[in-house]
C-alpha cells in the first residue's frame, strides 16, 4: 500500500506528442527520498512495454523536457523511437535522483537499491497498461537487467522477460552476466549480439558460455547480427558493439520476439 500511495504521487514533468505517440518525463518515487526519472513514449494500443537500460555509467541526466544530455548516442537510447514504432510502450531509464553525478550507476548496478528503483518503475508501468513488461539492456546495462531478473521474480514485481544486447560476458572489474545466479531466472531471455563485437568485455566468442548458463528460462534464443558500420572505440556505441547502421533490423527482430505468441 505504501508503494501504491507513492506511485500515485509521482510527478509528471512534461507531456508532448509526436506521430500520434504520447511523450512524458516522469519521476517515480522508488526509495525514501529518492525518485527514478524515466522518459516514456506511449504508442496507441501498445503490445508490450520495454524499459531500456543504457550502457556505460547509465547517467543520462534526463531533463524535464525530455532532452538527454548524456549517452544520447547509446544504441538503446538513440533507438528509442524505433521501439515505439514497433508498438511497444518505450521507457528510457536514467540513474536515480541520488546518483545524478559521477559515477552515476557505475558500481551500483548490482545493488538492492538499484533493484528497488527498477521494481518501482515496473509497478508504475503496470498501473498504466495491462501488457507484459520487459527489461532491455545493452553493454553494462545488461548487468542491471540480468541482476534484477535474478533478484526479482515475476511474482514479486519483476519483469515478464528480459533482452540482453551486447552483453558483458567476461569482465575482471565487475561480475559479468554469466557469473550471476542465472539459475534463478524463470522468464524468457533473448540475447542479441553482433558477431564482430570486439569489445574486450563483450566478445562474441564468450557468448556460448552465457547461453550454457541459461538453463531455467522457459524460452531463450540467441540472435546473431552481422554488417553495419564500425567506427572508433570497439566498446563504444558507434562500433559493431552498438549495432551501428543496423538498428532497425535489430529492433524489429527484438520486438517480434517479445510479442510472439
Amino acid at each position: 500500500m505504501k508503494l501504491l500511495r507513492s506511485l500515485t504521487a509521482l510527478l509528471l514533468l512534461g507531456v508532448s506528442t509526436a506521430q500520434g505517440q504520447a511523450l512524458q518525463t516522469v519521476d517515480v518515487p522508488s526509495r525514501p527520498g529518492v525518485t527514478q526519472r524515466i522518459l516514456v513514449i506511449k504508442p496507441d494500443r501498445p503490445q508490450a512495454a520495454v524499459v531500456l537500460f543504457a550502457g556505460g555509467d547509465g547517467g543520462l541526466t534526463l531533463s524535464a523536457d525530455g532532452s538527454i544530455p548524456k549517452l544520447a548516442g547509446n544504441f538503446l537510447v538513440r533507438s528509442r523511437q524505433l521501439f515505439a514504432e514497433q508498438g511497444l510502450l518505450t521507457v528510457v531509464i536514467d540513474a536515480p535522483s541520488d546518483k545524478q553525478s559521477y559515477p552515476y550507476l557505475s558500481g551500483s548496478r548490482q545493488t538492492a537499491e538499484h533493484v528497488a528503483d527498477v521494481k518501482a518503475v515496473i509497478a508504475w508501468l503496470r498501473q498504466q497498461v495491462t501488457v507484459p513488461v520487459w527489461l532491455i539492456g545493452t553493454s553494462r546495462g545488461t548487468q542491471s537487467v540480468a541482476h534484477v531478473a535474478t533478484q526479482l521474480p515475476r511474482a514479486d514485481g519483476g519483469p515478464d522477460g528480459i533482452v540482453l544486447t551486447a552483453t558483458v560476458v567476461n569482465d575482471p572489474r565487475s561480475r559479468a552476466v554469466p557469473d550471476m545466479a542465472l539459475e534463478r531466472i524463470r522468464i524468457p531471455v533473448l540475447i542479441a549480439h553482433h558477431r564482430d563485437d570486439t569489445c574486450r568485455v563483450c566478445r562474441f566468442s564468450d557468448v556460448p558460455r552465457l547461453m550454457e548458463r541459461l538453463t531455467t528460462p522457459p524460452r531463450k534464443e540467441l540472435l546473431v547480427f552481422d554488417g553495419g558500420i564500425s567506427e572508433g572505440d570497439p566498446c563504444q556505441a558507434r562500433a559493431h558493439h552498438g549495432f551501428n547502421g543496423i538498428e532497425p533490423d535489430v529492433v524489429s527482430r527484438i520486438a517480434a520476439w517479445i510479442t510472439a505468441r
